[in-house]
């Protein structure tokens, strides 16, 4: 427990005074060193989280949020995918297939991934229902095709071209095996906001895609899409124990690498960015030291009226951890209120300066994400405060070893 005196003696103490000028600088730097490193710290996690949630929204957007494939010739049972657990946390289910194909326009050529869905399931795609998506949005004919924005761009298409696809898979003629062509009409484009998918995958009737590749319907896989694609790894187990004889993967396996980079990336700038409050902290222990050797004076008096070194141990460490902990709080307030107004004031300098901050084009976001996570706010609280916590205590215990009687003497 911390008594009326000793309270008294840190409140005094913490009170700037015109002879102890220099201490109140590097008090005052102390504070403010730790509440920008605890600023900063919030908004750099806010905007990586923005940064993660908006590439997985992006992600499980456009991908099936857990896809199974069979390794039984007769296919994937229909009894299993009406299976009354699957259906509660689905919101949509969708047979599809796919293969590599190439694309033909006038003088260009590139190689694609095209994807098959039936009419109905194209038409509940989370990609044909956003804001960006141009063309018709009914299901796909047997002899229409729909492709990204990137893809459109690089290779001059438009909605109504007519573009021809060659597949592997040849056809046996008399002068040898010659590959499959098909042409397609372009039925819409669509936007998923990645531009590797706009750029590299095609969409086409199911049907279609069989016949072009000389697929068999036990061949088709069963794309799953989640109420709540997030909780991806819970819901995955449950489809296991449906699916028990099939291969299962989702929109986390197959972005496993990226997701690894993304948490080492983040873990990385939290340690770097660290070191500024741990830098910061280091300046309360040098004004602890100096008020220290300001208050001799005042510790021998305390020490000759009885006070105990426990009690003068008390007021110098409460001193550093009022300081850090207000800092601290201080730098709470500031990033969350910046990681809020983030994009506001990305604007107000893009205006400013005349200079494009975070372009579109460049980073697929119409704004700056920011995320503000309650658990990284309150793991750079709770670090912040060790840390001042623990430089408070060297300069707490000097204080108390100091001796009253040659204290007062050279006074």
């Amino acid at each position: 427990m911390i008594s009326t005196l000793e309270k008294e003696v840190t409140l005094r103490f913490l009170k700037a005074r015109k002879k102890d000028g220099f201490l109140n600088v590097i008090s005052i730097f102390s504070f403010i060193g730790i509440s920008l490193g605890v600023a900063v710290l919030i908004i750099v996690m806010s905007v990586m989280n923005g940064f993660r949630t908006e590439l997985i929204n992006k992600i499980v957007g456009f991908n099936p949020h857990i896809t199974i494939q069979s390794y039984d010739d007769e296919g994937i049972s229909p009894d299993k995918v009406k299976n009354n657990e699957l259906t509660k946390i689905s919101k949509n289910i969708a047979f599809s297939n796919s293969g590599e194909a190439i694309i033909l326009k006038r003088n260009s050529s590139k190689g694609i991934l095209l994807r098959g869905y039936k009419t109905d399931d194209f038409s509940e795609l989370q990609i044909i229902k956003n804001n960006k998506f141009k063309g018709n949005n009914q299901g796909l004919n047997k002899d229409s095709i729909s492709i990204g924005n990137e893809l459109s761009f690089s290779l001059d298409i438009k909605i109504g071209d007519k573009i021809t696809l060659m597949s592997p898979s040849g056809i046996e003629t008399i002068i040898g095996s010659m590959p499959k062509q098909k042409t397609f009409i372009v039925h819409s484009i669509f936007n998923s906001g990645l531009a590797d998918f706009d750029n590299n995958i095609a969409l086409i009737n199911l049907d279609t895609l069989d016949e072009f590749f000389g697929y068999e319907i036990k061949d088709r896989n069963l794309e799953i899409y989640l109420i709540n694609p997030k909780n991806i790894e819970y819901q995955k187990n449950i489809i296991k124990n449906i699916f028990d004889e099939e291969l299962i993967y989702t929109w986390a396996d197959m972005n496993s690498s990226l997701f690894s980079a993304l948490k080492v990336e983040r873990n990385v700038m939290f340690i770097i960015l660290s070191l500024i409050i741990i830098v910061a902290a280091f300046n309360i222990i040098s004004g602890l030291t100096i008020l220290v050797k300001n208050k001799t004076r005042d510790i021998a008096i305390l020490k000759s009226i009885g006070v105990l070194n426990k009690s003068i141990i008390k007021i110098f460490f409460l001193i550093g951890v009022i300081i850090g902990t207000s800092a601290t709080f201080f730098g709470i307030f500031l990033g969350v209120t910046f990681s809020i107004y983030i994009e506001n004031f990305r604007q107000f300098l893009s205006s400013i300066f005349n200079i494009s901050l975070f372009p579109e084009e460049i980073y697929f976001l119409s704004k700056m994400p920011s995320e503000i996570n309650l658990t990284s706010i309150f793991i750079v609280s709770i670090c912040s405060i060790l840390i001042t916590i623990i430089v408070s205590i060297f300069p707490a215990f000097k204080a108390s070893k100091l001796d009253p009687i040659k204290s007062i003497k050279y006074e």
